[in-house]
């Protein structure tokens, strides 16, 4: 076999190993469909999208936050929303004073609002600062969403979460790759949501 062959099979297997966990976010287009629903539905009520995540997920937390706030789409309406782990000075801060699991309840104890929206970014749903985060923020009443990887860990089978989004792989990069296009598809059809006048009005979402 040619080098030129061999190429072809690795690059077939590359892409591959993401065929299965693209076409299961798309199996899951209910869950996404109700997720950015009721994200849309606290925006329209004053809401703030606050997120979250360690390492790789941490900048997908950056990214999701400026996606909402600047919209790369001209035209697209700009929707408050802030990141906990764009300010390190706060994050090693907090992490000295009271560790570093309670890095993001910390800060959500303080700058949260019960109408805003937590959302939590784990690759592989294990992450125990986003657990905690998200389950206090269940308790003071906000919108609670993750996105995990693997098989969703223990923040996808905890009941404090209202929304749980999976990448279904156990490749990490594959995970993050997924992650991308699940949260570039939240906000674009939460903006669907705000293009359809009277769809968030009370009467239609009671």
């Amino acid at each position: 076999m040619s080098w030129s062959e061999q190429g072809t099979e690795l690059v077939d297997a590359i892409f591959g190993r993401r065929a299965d966990p693209v076409q299961d976010l798309s199996d899951q287009a209910d869950t996404v469909a109700r997720t950015c629903h009721a994200m849309a539905l606290r925006f329209h009520q004053g809401g703030t999208l606050i997120v979250f995540g360690n390492g790789g997920a941490s900048t997908d937390a950056q990214h999701v936050a400026v996606e909402f706030v600047h919209p790369v789409i001209v035209g697209k309406r700009a929707l408050p929303s802030l990141s906990l782990t764009a300010d390190v000075a706060t994050l090693t801060g907090v992490a000295n004073r009271v560790g570093l699991s309670e890095v993001f309840a910390h800060q959500l104890r303080f700058i949260s609002d019960p109408a805003d929206i937590a959302l939590g970014i784990s690759a592989d749903g294990e992450c125990e600062n986003v657990l905690r985060g998200l389950r206090y923020a269940h308790e003071r009443g906000l919108l609670t969403v993750a996105l995990t990887g693997g098989h969703g860990g223990r923040i996808a089978r905890d009941p404090s979460i209202d929304h749980v989004i999976v990448a279904r792989s156990d490749d990490p990069r594959v995970v993050k790759e997924v992650h991308v296009t699940a949260y570039h598809i939240l906000w674009e059809l939460v903006h669907v949501f705000f293009e359809h006048p009277g769809v968030l009005d009370e009467e239609v979402t009671a």
